[in-house]
């Protein structure tokens, strides 16, 4: 294992050059004492589990789920595997990029990638990443280029040419979200006073747009602790805006506020830490936010499927 991260983009071609290349992965990562965790998404994810070790020196996670919201996976996937096995190498076999995921998805999924590179540099971890060369875009592929440091794929394994630096290319990624559509509801707040009507008015429109309970009270959860942040770190108003697309209910919310950490959100916060845990909560919560950070203020923008 290596002493650092060592963070690798694998361009598979087919199941089997798929299966084989995995295999070798985690073999070689149990040799060397490393703690090894497969996340991959769900067809992928039965088809690792027929053939790697079943003797629990392996632990898997469906990517489709638990990344579903790339914001997700640093958090509340890699840093808790990681701490669950203190003193030892990890490897993380990690697949955040299927075919199926959206256009609207993949800049968030560009981001994650790119910040592996920051939150766990210096760390005992290797990091392989899974791309179907067949069925994704060659722009994804290109992309992956950009965020990992080195390259895999049938020829064998070599530096990325076109390897960025993570945070301009996080940066690259914080581009203005597309406006609100005119049918959406905008609702704006200024005190605390207000944020009991802010809830009652998230799940209002959730459950007009068919959430469930569960998934209405994450939503709500999710724009107050944003809403709560607004109040608390910004000198102006805030505004939430709601509309319907399809499968999918989206909440806006907009303030004067800054992101002056791009792991805001994406590192766990100390158990005895105050505060700092709005973004966490939120990405733990939706399945997928978009963040736009402007000299004006901040935009975030939650997704929730129904």
């Amino acid at each position: 294992m290596t002493s650092g991260l060592r963070h690798t983009a694998l361009f598979y071609e087919g199941t089997e050059h798929y299966l084989s290349a995995v295999a070798e992965f985690t073999e070689t990562a149990r040799d060397a004492g490393a703690a090894v965790l497969v996340a991959v998404p769900g067809e992928r994810l039965s088809q690792l589990r027929a053939v790697l070790p079943g003797d629990g020196s392996v632990e898997f996670a469906d990517m489709s789920v638990a990344g579903r919201n790339p914001g997700r996976i640093l958090p509340w996937l890699m840093f808790p595997f990681a701490s669950a096995h203190p003193g030892k190498p990890i490897a993380v076999l990690g697949e955040p990029v299927w075919p199926g995921r959206t256009a609207l998805e993949y800049p968030a999924c560009a981001t994650h990638e790119a910040l592996i590179n920051v939150a766990f540099a210096g760390r005992p971890a290797e990091v392989l990443c899974p791309y179907d060369v067949a069925a994704l875009h060659p722009s994804v592929l290109a992309g992956a280029a950009d965020t990992h440091p080195r390259l895999l794929d049938r020829a064998g394994e070599r530096p990325s040419a076109t390897y960025a630096d993570p945070l301009a290319l996080v940066d690259s990624c914080n581009v203005p979200l597309p406006a609100p559509p005119p049918e959406a509801i905008v609702r704006g707040y200024v005190a605390a006073e207000e944020l009991s009507a802010l809830r009652r008015f998230i799940g209002e429109q959730a459950a007009g747009a068919g959430l469930g309970p569960e998934r209405a009270y994450h939503l709500t959860v999710a724009v107050n602790e944003l809403a709560t942040n607004t109040l608390a770190h910004t000198e102006g108003p805030g505004s939430v805006a709601v509309w319907h697309e399809p499968e999918v209910l989206v909440c806006q919310v907009t303030d004067g506020g800054r992101l002056a950490d791009p792991l805001a959100g994406r590192v766990p916060r100390a158990t005895d830490a105050t505060g700092g845990r709005g973004l966490l909560i939120v990405n733990e919560l939706c399945d997928l936010v978009r963040v736009h950070a402007g000299p004006k203020g901040m935009t975030i923008r939650l997704h929730v499927r129904r």
